[in-house]
């Protein structure tokens, strides 16, 4: 039986892995294949500290040697099934199965892409789904912004910061932002929205050079338009790789595993009663001891799994430490009974 089970390899896997290693617990970690998660397939970082710029494969492949310098077994295969309970912990691989004591999951999430042409061959290249992290790369350029939801308008508003023109593509004539992000976007002279319009095709060679709109008029009959950008974010939602783990630990609605500081959080907020009527039905399965544990007592989750407001291999990583630091605690008072 293994004192610890990380299932992730991005930076909240890995990250645990360095101080569960440090301290002796030899921990196994899963880190998929590929592996590397999100980070691996952004081309240049510049906001992880340490880091004035590095690329986001080589920033988790120095992160991944820190961990198996101290003790961290790394294997590079993908967890398939998984039996999560108070008294067993067993993950499965296409090949065989493991147990543990304890466990945290690391998975991540996946930006949803538009599935477009241009658009995965230009990703890394004015082709970004975080404007936190690339917005910078993007100073004084005409950009342009896929949604609308509130993500999509705090992508749009962060761009101002950098970009001299933003566009907003919408495939609707209205937003389904909250109103209060909806004034800010309208009230910026930067932003101009495109509304009844899709991304049809992202056109670059080795740069976004343009993207090709798609029109929808009330007879359903398109035309079309290139629109000349030098970025493209698209901010349609995230997925959280948490499939596996469905009907054994509490998620939300969106895939998002609820650790007792979300549900702490949730159970704070007074505006929607009904809502908390909601959260108040799990509340006996979470152990407020822990603010990284999961409803199945022994189980930990971090990264972007969990987050889904900043979303930054940063703030992965500062989660990862935390459920590791959690784990050591709840391992030292471990029994088999």
């Amino acid at each position: 039986m293994e004192n610890v089970i990380i299932v992730g390899g991005g930076p909240a896997g890995l990250s645990a892995a360095i101080y569960l290693a440090r301290a002796s617990l030899s921990p196994l970690v899963f880190a998929g294949s590929p592996p590397g998660g999100q980070l691996t397939l952004t081309s240049e970082v510049e906001n992880f500290p340490g880091y004035q710029s590095i690329l986001g494969a080589e920033l988790i492949e120095k992160i991944r040697k820190q961990a198996e310098k101290f003790g961290a077994k790394i294997i590079d295969q993908n967890i398939t099934k998984t039996i999560l309970s108070d008294s067993k912990k067993e993950v499965f691989t296409a090949e065989k199965s493991y147990t543990t004591k304890s466990l945290i999951i690391a998975t991540g999430a996946k930006a949803l892409w538009l599935n477009v042409p241009g658009e995965q061959e230009l990703r890394g290249k004015g082709v970004s789904a975080c404007a936190t992290c690339d917005g910078f790369f993007f100073k004084d350029k005409v950009v342009a912004v896929v949604g609308g939801g509130d993500t999509a308008m705090e992508e749009a508003l962060t761009l101002t910061k950098f970009a001299k023109k933003i566009y907003i593509i919408h495939r609707r004539n209205s937003f389904r932002a909250s109103k209060i992000m909806q004034e800010r976007v309208f009230a910026n002279k930067k932003i101009e929205v495109i509304w009844n319009a899709e991304v049809a095709e992202v056109i670059g060679k080795e740069k976004v050079e343009a993207v090709k709109i798609r029109f929808n008029d009330s007879q359903n009959l398109s035309s079309f338009k290139i629109l000349e950008i030098n970025g493209l974010f698209v901010a349609i939602g995230h997925k959280p790789d948490t499939e596996i783990f469905a009907g054994q630990v509490e998620m939300d609605e969106r895939g998002y595993l609820i650790t007792t500081a979300r549900l702490a959080m949730e159970l704070l907020k007074q505006k929607f009663k009904i809502q908390n009527e909601k959260w108040e039905k799990i509340i006996d399965k979470f152990d407020f001891n822990y603010q990284m544990a999961t409803s199945v007592p022994g189980v930990f989750a971090a990264g972007d799994c969990v987050d889904y407001v900043y979303r930054q291999a940063a703030t992965a990583a500062g989660m990862g430490v935390a459920a590791a630091l959690e784990v050591e605690r709840w391992l030292q008072n471990f029994t088999t009974d």
